[in-house]
């Protein structure tokens, strides 16, 4: 999942950023703490990671990136830990299977936690001692790592998800938290004029790689809606059979739904009672009015094509939603779940949170993209290919973690992320 990678100047903002460090590291042992050592430990698929391994593997981070290159005298206590937790770099040497993580029962989550305090307080350490000759230096790669956290916060919450859906019990990672009785309304669409536009970071603030360089699209005039598809709205395409016509669906997505594989979406499950889903919070009853949620690419594409529309291109999304303030339903407000969101008479609404938006654009570099070079560079550029991109932050994104920019992507059968859709139209 997801990118960290451009170097936006951080030279001084040396208070902010190990404020930040302090912060994003105390609240993944936040989001820890209502599990138990085997909630932590277990791996419900080859996609998810179990949440020990998302703690060691963002201090690995820092100690492979940070401390051993800039820390003099640093030691690394656990060698082994580098085969263990490292991802996907390979220039950083050789890791252990992705599909095998919920296998390593040792360490235990007390060793984890004594190693994620060794690498924050070697840290702490490393910000005392570092001079003006080597803040520069360290600075992006603590930007960096702050926000690689980030992104691992949310893997957390997406992969207990995940792993409780697969217990008959339906445990809850939360209490649950009540919405604000909201109706959806009809979706209305906004009209934008097309023409060139920039699109991409402008360098001001941190950003990834993979949303630079700035650069010049030609957009057709087109619509966009003013909120996302919500659950009822989904409820009648299924009932208006959308998941039995194959003439609304892509060949590999209606293989799936062949397959028995794609009924409705993901954690859905239909009762005496109607339809109710798996949560964070346990299984409550659909919400209608909310925002529709974990579907894959070929299901947003195939709704899409059952209204009348499209999904929205990613340039599109961006103009649309650039200059709207970036708040909304993160992972802070406490839902842990999309909710109804009002409606705003002048523009579209709910652009960011509740849930990440398809787009129809693939994955892919923009004009004069290069990769960093080095281990920090496979972040990114070796994952053009074959994902689309999605807009927008949801309700389990960090609070303060998002821009118009960024630029999130997945496969497009993969459902276990917060994903939704907003439709759009050639105007």
């Amino acid at each position: 999942m997801h990118s960290p990678n451009s170097i936006a100047p951080v030279h001084d903002r040396r208070d902010d950023l190990v404020a930040r460090f302090r912060t994003v590291r105390a609240h993944s042992e936040e989001l820890a703490r209502p599990l138990g050592a085997e909630d932590q430990t277990v791996q419900s698929m080859p996609d998810c990671s179990p949440t020990k391994w998302h703690l060691a593997h963002v201090s690995w981070f820092f100690e492979t990136f940070l401390l051993v290159p800039h820390l003099a005298g640093y030691e690394v206590q656990h060698p082994q830990f580098a085969y263990l937790f490292n991802s996907y770099y390979e220039a950083a040497g050789a890791r252990h299977p992705r599909f095998e993580r919920g296998l390593v029962t040792r360490p235990g989550v007390a060793e984890v936690a004594a190693y994620r305090s060794h690498v924050t307080q070697s840290m702490e350490h490393l910000f005392d001692v570092a001079d003006a000759d080597l803040w520069p230096t360290i600075a992006p790669l603590l930007d960096i790592g702050n926000h690689h956290e980030q992104q691992h916060q949310e893997l957390i919450l997406m992969d207990i998800l995940n792993l409780f859906s697969r217990n008959p019990l339906r445990p809850a990672y939360a209490p649950y938290r009540a919405g604000l009785a909201r109706a959806a309304g009809e979706a209305r669409f906004f009209d934008y004029p097309g023409g060139i536009v920039d699109i991409g970071h402008d360098g001001a603030g941190f950003a990834y790689d993979n949303e630079s360089p700035r650069h010049q699209a030609l957009l057709r005039p087109f619509r966009i809606a003013s909120r996302p598809v919500s659950n009822g709205e989904w409820m009648d395409f299924i009932g208006d059979g959308g998941y039995r016509r194959p003439d609304l669906w892509l060949a590999d997505g209606w293989a799936r739904v062949k397959s028995g594989e794609f009924v409705a979406p993901l954690y859905w499950e239909e009762t005496g009672q109607g339809w109710e889903a798996m949560t964070l919070s346990g299984q409550h009853a659909v919400d209608r009015e909310a925002p529709v949620c974990h579907v894959s690419y070929y299901e947003a594409d195939a709704f899409a094509r059952w209204a009348g529309k499209r999904l929205p291109t990613e340039a599109e999304w961006e103009v649309a939603a650039r200059d709207l303030p970036v708040a909304g339903n993160f992972a802070g407000s406490g839902y842990l779940r999309p909710v109804a969101g009002g409606s705003a008479p002048d523009r579209p609404g709910q652009m960011y949170g509740d849930v990440w938006e398809w787009t129809q654009s693939p994955y892919s570099p923009y004009p004069g993209y290069r990769a960093a070079p080095g281990a920090i560079g496979e972040y990114n550029g070796k994952f053009m290919a074959s994902q689309f991109v999605l807009r927008g932050g949801c309700c389990a994104t960090p609070d303060g973690h998002v821009r118009a920019t960024y630029r999130n992507f997945f496969y497009p059968h993969q459902r276990w992320p917060f994903a939704g859709l907003r439709l759009a139209e050639d105007a």
